[in-house]
């Protein structure tokens, strides 16, 4: 294959996200994204159509942090070697994307997907085929919504197997979504000098000491759907609230206790509950930047519930709900 001048531009653009200024950036769960783009494509030589300009539309969507999915459209306006004639190509497909980093400016991710590819739509003879492609590609944020984006992918169609290549570079914009909490400035008392005439000699009072006012730390509880330990987006956001309140107050120690609802054995149960406190733990430890040693993991089962069953076979009720948690518990 030879590299054509939309590749080279791809790979400068490349280029140019490594060495951008930097700017506040995140994926953001529940977010909409909208990718214009141009690239290239290169056609298989049994094909017999010139390699061209490929322009392209993805519309998104971000479940959470690394997952998401897009719908996309591309277009090819190329030429036939055997005739000389144009020829018109058009991709449709649906793919889906992980993130790599997503809190950082610059996010790697893979992408994989599925569609049709439908060549010269305006020819009775037209050729229809069902495709696959996947491939890698990268999004530097410039700002908080707006994104350089760079796409390669593999895109195989299966009426006659044949193996394309797609390169894309352009823009993503993200409309909405959950932001990450961002830390409070740090307090900073301001104090006024005051120049005061020297006081005269008196017996020093006695001066009775306040008492000080206890410090109140209040972390949120964190619930689970049923039978599961696997952490929400609404959740998240959640711990990373507590994750500001463990580092506003280095010196505590905190029990992460996990329980579940009453309906199971009382053997699953313990099991169920010290996954949901471990799924925990790790995020605090993996996104909070809290070592371990403030950290103690303990699953109670169904035992100390927050509010009582009385019918537990009702998996879903508001009270069997409420029960399906993790508590924080200060022990330091």
């Amino acid at each position: 294959m030879k590299f054509t001048k939309p590749f080279i531009t791809v790979c400068l653009m490349a280029c140019l996200l490594c060495i951008a200024q930097t700017a506040p950036a995140e994926i953001r769960p529940g977010a909409i994204t909208l990718s214009p783009s141009v690239g290239g494509y290169l056609f298989e030589g049994n094909q017999c159509l010139e390699t061209d300009v490929l322009y392209g539309l993805a519309l998104g969507y971000n479940f959470d942090e690394h997952w998401a999915t897009e719908l996309g459209f591309n277009y090819i306006e190329t030429e036939s070697m055997r005739n000389g004639c144009d020829e018109d190509v058009y991709l449709y497909h649906a793919d889906g994307l992980y993130h790599f980093f997503p809190t950082e400016r610059l996010v790697p991710f893979i992408a994989a997907g599925a569609g049709m590819i439908v060549y010269d739509p305006e020819n009775k003879s037209r050729d229809k085929d069902f495709m696959l492609n996947y491939g890698v590609g990268a999004k530097y944020f410039l700002v908080d919504s707006v994104a350089l984006r760079g796409d390669v992918r593999h895109v195989i169609s299966f009426n006659k197997t044949q193996s394309n290549l797609l390169y894309t570079a352009g823009l993503m914009f993200s409309f909405g979504g959950e932001k990450a909490v961002e830390p409070a400035p740090p307090y900073i008392e301001e104090r006024a000098a005051v120049i005061a005439p020297a006081p005269r000699v008196e017996p020093a009072p006695v001066v009775v000491p306040t008492p000080r006012e206890p410090v109140v730390i209040a972390f949120e509880d964190i619930h689970f759907d049923f039978d599961s330990s696997t952490l929400k987006p609404e959740e998240k956001m959640k711990l990373r609230k507590n994750i500001r309140i463990l580092k506003d107050n280095p010196n505590t120690k905190v029990r992460i206790s996990g329980y579940t609802s009453a309906s199971g054995s009382n053997e699953y149960n313990k099991k169920l509950s010290e996954r949901r406190a471990n799924a925990v733990t790790s995020y605090l430890i993996g996104e909070g930047i809290i070592t371990p040693e403030r950290l103690v993991t303990v699953g109670y089962g169904e035992a100390n519930p927050e509010t009582y069953e009385p019918s537990p076979e009702k998996l879903r009720s508001p009270a069997a709900k409420s029960n399906m948690r993790v508590l924080f518990e200060i022990i330091e």
